[in-house]
């Protein structure tokens, strides 16, 4: 037999036999691990368990304590619906390690909020919305979040009925780290707090429609690291505008998508604020982004590809800002493909921009921009519960079946979900067929 200390030899030596392993699925990692000796090391191999994807599976206190040998070195985790009983069941894997959590549906009482408190590494922290568009978590669960999570750089939170001052000012004391703000769709939020959060370099408020727009545009311009910042599907008008783009010194990118008031002025316009980019239904996105990032209007839609492949790319600036930027645009169009197509005047936009862009996404090496792109690009071809023949060509125009075959294949379970359904429902366009079995 082999021992354990020449086990952990061969798994150092051989670096790709971890790249084979590491792409197993949960029940996999596990039967392996059991299945000989031999292989037992290499099963319970930190390489295996540093991140981990529940969100098809059951969650409870007895998974949690099976796997809990397995997750000293656990980093990343993700949840589907998450109830009392899996919110409880969290502590029970013992990942004192834990640096990110995902859960695309918070539906845990109130109390289980307190639960993340004990996990003092984490970095981030996202939390979804159920099918009517709230979440459990209130003001006093995000005070204890911000006060058990002090190394906090991004905060995501969709659906929060309420985010009041006290929540919003304990993340500005408790988590100095805090960059990457997102109040989602949420019912009510501060905004004068929100000034006082100085390390905030990317906020979105998307879909919030309370915001007090006098008060957000002559406070949020002082927030001295604001670089972008998402109002899509806001009421935010004309005035407020152009007074963050010209008055916010390091402000960069403004998202304001489906924002109905700001595009009826059509005498509005962002092009004079240099490098300062308003991405909105009536701009040319892959025209600013070039613009902004290359110098270059002429990119087309290679402008995340050309990020992604340039060797000679030392711009901390930008490589900050496109990951911020790909989840806010794939958020949005996942979110707005549904509604935002069928709406009069906007097909040729969607046609020939928003494809593109949902295609230029699924490439990302973020999981959930794949995920919600590959969604979003299978809503957007349907109009009125059928293939819109206009927009299926568009997605074999810019290679989406492609992608979208290639994303079937992947390993990670929750991806490969999203892209074969995106493939079965683009199958009942007799020319997508046909596209299909060409690739």
């Amino acid at each position: 037999g082999v021992n354990e200390g020449r086990m952990r030899n061969l798994v150092s030596s051989f670096p790709e036999i971890q790249d084979e392993v590491v792409d197993l699925e949960p029940q996999d990692r596990a039967s392996l691990s059991a299945s000989c000796k031999k292989w037992r090391v290499l099963g319970n191999s930190p390489c295996l368990w540093t991140s981990l994807d529940l969100r098809s599976h059951k969650f409870d206190v007895n998974v949690a304590s099976s796997l809990a040998s397995r997750c000293v070195h656990l980093q990343k985790l993700r949840f589907g619906v998450t109830g009392t009983k899996a919110a409880e069941a969290l502590p029970h894997l013992r990942a004192k390690n834990l640096r990110e959590l995902s859960v695309e549906i918070w539906d845990a009482d109130i109390e289980a909020a307190f639960i993340f408190a004990r996990h003092e590494l984490l970095q981030s922290l996202q939390f979804g919305q159920d099918l009517f568009g709230y979440n459990s978590i209130t003001s006093d669960g995000i005070i204890a979040i911000a006060r058990g999570c002090p190394s906090l750089n991004q905060l995501r939170l969709a659906g929060i009925v309420d985010v009041n001052a006290d929540a919003i000012n304990a993340l500005a004391t408790y988590c100095p780290k805090l960059t990457d703000i997102g109040f989602i769709d949420c019912d009510s939020v501060d905004e004068l707090a929100l000034g006082n959060v100085q390390s905030v370099r990317f906020l979105s408020v998307a879909g919030t429609l309370s915001m007090k727009w006098s008060v957000v545009s002559h406070l949020w311009h002082k927030l001295p690291n604001l670089t972008g910042l998402d109002v899509s599907g806001t009421d935010i008008g004309p005035s407020a505008v152009p007074r963050l783009l010209s008055l916010s010194l390091n402000l960069k990118i403004l998202i304001a998508l489906s924002c109905r008031i700001l595009e009826e002025e059509t005498s509005f316009s962002a092009s004079k604020y240099k490098n300062k980019l308003l991405i909105s239904l009536s701009t040319d996105i892959f025209k600013g982004l070039g613009s902004l990032f290359f110098d270059n209007t002429n990119r087309g839609n290679n402008v995340f590809l050309d990020w992604r492949t340039s060797k000679s790319n030392n711009d901390k600036g930008v490589d900050e800002i496109i990951p911020w930027l790909e989840w806010m645009l794939s958020y949005n169009f996942f979110c707005s493909a549904a509604e935002s197509p069928q709406q009069g005047g906007l097909d040729n936009f969607w046609v020939e921009q928003v494809a593109s862009l949902l295609v230029c996404l699924m490439q990302s090496s973020q999981e959930d921009v794949q995920e919600m792109a590959a969604t979003g690009l299978a809503t957007f071809v349907l109009m009125d519960d059928s293939i819109n023949c206009g927009r299926a060509e568009a997605v074999i125009r810019y290679g989406g079946i492609r992608l979208l075959l290639g994303l079937a294949k992947s390993y990670r379970e929750g991806l490969q979900l999203e892209a074969a359904e995106a493939i079965a429902r683009l199958s009942t366009s007799a020319n997508v067929a046909k596209a299909i079995v060409e690739e």
